[in-house]
């Protein structure tokens, strides 16, 4: 009889481990969504100020740059010298055709608008006007910085979470003893060092020490600041660029390491 009750005790524990593993499961995966979303953006914003995109301190970039004709004067694409003489049309003893002939038999044999294409000014002022350079001029570093702020937050209130999901999630696995424990602690330590390294510790300690995570102001003055030589180039990117990468590997195999954990439970208890 007492082992009768003590096998019921048992099933009714691992159901109820096995419903709160589903909880944080979703939670665990929603976490993760966010996270991958928030260090995209970021570094997409990271990309629009290094490319010039978006003007950093009343500085436009390279990509805002545009060169303006004085007034009386029409506007000459950048790539044509205006003080570069045209050759004169060659005498040929060819008969001269009417005026519009050629031209009427050109609209026949071609449809409308490949006429206008085909010229080489049309070419050359099509390639200096496309693609447009300021299809972000809407949008200031002002708007910038406040995508970065709100990032920041967004991103280290999921990571802490995403963290925390894990922690329970093992200590779940432990006490029903439903498997796994091995790909959840690693998946746990995984998440703990994202959480570590994603902190922006330069705001507490200084240049000393530094997080994935950066300010505005940070951006903006290591944007405007020339580099040196290759190697202080290389830690520039490093550091907007290789940081943000390397948070994105753990995240991605601590979701590994979290998606078979799930597998070894449904495993052991022979669901799969």
């Amino acid at each position: 009889m007492s082992e009768i009750q003590s096998g019921s005790k048992d099933l009714l524990d691992t159901t109820d481990c096995l419903e709160a593993v589903g909880v944080f499961k979703g939670w665990k995966n929603f976490f993760f969504v966010i996270m991958l979303v928030g260090l995209l953006l970021l570094q997409a914003s990271f990309w629009v100020v290094d490319r010039g995109c978006i003007a950093v301190s009343g500085q436009a970039g390279p990509a805002l740059e545009q060169k303006a004709a004085p007034a009386g004067e029409p506007a000459v694409p950048a790539t044509v010298d205006p003080n570069l003489r045209q050759p004169e049309p060659r005498e040929t003893n060819e008969p001269q055709q009417p005026a519009g002939g050629g031209q009427e038999k050109r609209s026949q044999g071609e449809p409308n608008g490949v006429s206008s294409l085909s010229s080489p000014d049309s070419r050359i002022q099509l390639a200096v006007t496309w693609p447009s350079g300021n299809f972000m001029s809407g949008v200031t570093f002002e708007n910038l910085a406040w995508l970065i702020r709100f990032l920041n937050a967004v991103l280290i209130l999921a990571a802490t979470l995403y963290c925390l999901t894990l922690l329970f999630g093992l200590k779940v696995s432990m006490h029903g003893r439903l498997g796994g424990i091995n790909h959840i602690s690693r998946a746990f330590f995984l998440s703990l060092i994202l959480l570590v390294l994603l902190l922006p510790w330069q705001t507490v300690f200084g240049s000393m020490v530094c997080g994935a995570l950066y300010a505005p102001d940070e951006l903006a003055q290591s944007c405007s600041k020339d580099a040196q030589d290759i190697f202080d180039l290389v830690l520039y990117y490093l550091r907007f660029t290789g940081f943000g990468a390397l948070i994105l590997l753990l995240l991605i195999f601590s979701q590994i390491r979290s998606v078979r954990w799930a597998k070894a439970i449904l495993r052991r208890l022979e669901i799969i």
